[in-house]
């Protein structure tokens, strides 16, 4: 039995309806186009979005984030912004399923509601905006008690976008807890970029630019077997069928914007020229720009990581190819497949790719000096699991070391507790024989060493992989990272926890609160 398994004995099967409310995708083996774009205006980005529900003719479930063009419906749009806009994002639940598959004692905390309340189910919804550095306050970045319900009134989210924000690629997804995987995976995710790149790394300025969102999907209940990956929601299944088209003119530079919104998989990625791996002008990492660019062939993303990178294409007459390699996640991991992601067509008349916008200004960015600040704190975590006998995993868990281990909550304490002004040190490590992915809400974090030795790179990241454990008589994996708590409108209560969904859903979650001054 796979881990896809055990989620559906846990929600058993639900009834659904079959009417096609998303958007049809893409046919295979077409051209690659980038989503549609919401631009701000005068500092402002107001959108309106529906959440819907379908089921496709091959069985796969669609969840999608639509938007009204006034002729028509699309999915998923490229919401943009620049450092200091406000972002009105109304947000209206409309997913209509025979049974809402709802768990007994999922409830919003007790506490305190925003939004509608009620239970958490599969035709519940709420918006995580990943990666934005946003306070956890209702009608923001809330998502332990926002729950927006079906049929009711557009629920506001209201985001002043800081003035320091650092300028790359985020995203935004749903995250009701139990359920985060379901939604996902039905491809309710989209890209959220705050401008200003070219003002940062100037290597970008003038590029053609492009946004690629790595979407995953599995046939719900969950069944044994293949997967389909989707580029732009376009099924990336070669040779099954021609793969994505990815137009490019010969020789020229583009500016790619790449986005893991997979379930679970660690995608090394690489653009090859007749079989051969090319350098990659490597910008930023989880929106964050880096501070020096750097040449890699290989760019390795966790699921819910973002690289920014140049791309030169290749002269005339060469093959051209966008990958994902295989990956080894560990004995009781998910194999990671080598799939190819898209050709990559030399032609003159490619135009589908865009000069991106150029801000006139930019503020400074946040967590500027962080490497150069005296930590106030030393923290210790590990990632564990619990097996269930021959079947493999059926718990996963996240633990402050010399705590006890537990699964998540809903009206669980905190299991950390900080202050604002606090910079703190966090090593973590991966007790489990697969791979996990680290990832915190609110703040990005600075990757300081690895199994013990400094890194050569210093890199901010919102979302990182820990390695497998290799069993008895190897050490654990781990990293150590600087988690900067200065800012106080980040203030509140909000979490920690590994991005495969699945590992999520089930418990790989804790909450940390952030006390003011």
């Amino acid at each position: 039995m796979t881990k896809y398994a055990i989620i559906t004995l846990l929600f058993g099967f639900f009834p659904l309806h079959l009417e096609a409310q998303c958007p049809k995708r893409p046919d295979v083996g077409t051209v690659v186009h980038d989503p549609l774009t919401l631009n701000s205006v005068n500092g402002v980005l107001k959108a309106e979005l529906t959440m819907r529900h379908s089921v496709d003719n091959e069985g796969y479930d669609h969840y999608c984030y639509n938007y009204d063009t006034g002729k028509g419906e699309v999915e998923s749009p490229t919401l943009r912004v620049s450092q200091g806009d406000q972002l009105l994002l109304d947000v209206k639940d409309r997913i209509d399923l025979d049974d809402p598959g709802g768990m007994e004692g999922m409830s919003s905390p007790a506490e305190k509601v925003c939004g509608d309340g009620g239970q958490m189910t599969l035709s519940a919804t709420n918006v995580h905006f990943h990666g934005m550095n946003i306070p956890p306050k209702c009608h923001q970045d809330d998502i332990l008690t926002t729950l927006i319900q079906p049929g009711n009134p557009a629920f506001q989210f209201n985001i002043r976008i800081p003035e320091d924000e650092p300028p790359g690629l985020y995203w935004y997804h749903p995250h009701v807890h139990g359920f985060t995987e379901f939604q996902v995976n039905g491809g309710a995710a989209g890209a959220l970029i705050v401008e200003g790149m070219d003002r940062v790394r100037p290597e970008v300025a003038g590029l053609k630019e492009r946004v690629f969102i790595i979407r995953q999907q599995y046939l719900v209940p969950w069944i044994p077997g293949p997967y389909q990956l989707t580029l732009n929601y376009q099924q990336a299944v070669y040779p099954i069928y021609g793969a994505p088209v990815i137009k490019m003119e010969p020789g020229e530079k583009q500016f790619w914007r790449v986005a893991n919104s997979t379930l679970q998989d660690f995608m090394p990625l690489q653009v090859q020229f007749n079989g051969k791996a090319q350098p990659l002008q490597l910008i930023a990492l989880d929106g964050y720009p880096l501070a020096k660019p750097r040449y890699q062939d290989t760019i390795l993303l966790p699921p819910a990581g973002r690289a920014e990178f140049i791309v030169q294409a290749p002269p005339a007459g060469t093959s051209a190819i966008f990958i994902t390699n295989a990956y080894s996640t560990g004995p009781t991991g998910n194999p990671d497949l080598q799939q190819r992601l898209a050709d990559i067509q030399l032609s003159k008349d490619a135009d589908d790719a865009h000069a991106p916008l150029s801000t006139n200004k930019l503020a400074s960015i946040k967590f500027a000096g962080l490497a150069a600040r005296k930590p106030t704190t030393q923290r210790k975590l590990y990632f564990s699991e619990e097996f269930g006998g021959s079947n493999g995993p059926i718990q996963f868990y996240i633990t402050v070391d010399g705590q006890q281990q537990k699964i998540f909550e809903p009206n669980e304490k905190p299991v950390i507790t900080t202050h604002v002004g606090a910079v703190e040190d966090w090593t973590i490590e991966n007790r489990a024989l697969e791979t996990h992915a680290f990832h915190m809400h609110q703040i990005h974090f600075l990757i300081l060493d690895v199994d013990g030795k400094p890194v050569q790179h210093q890199d901010m990241r919102d979302t990182v992989e820990i390695p497998y454990w290799e069993g008895p008589g190897h050490p654990y994996h781990s990293i150590k990272v600087r988690m900067d708590f200065r800012d106080p409108t980040i203030a509140g209560t909000f979490v920690f926890h590994c991005h495969i969904l699945l590992h999520e859903d089930l418990g790989m979650m804790h909450k940390i609160l952030v006390l003011p001054k």
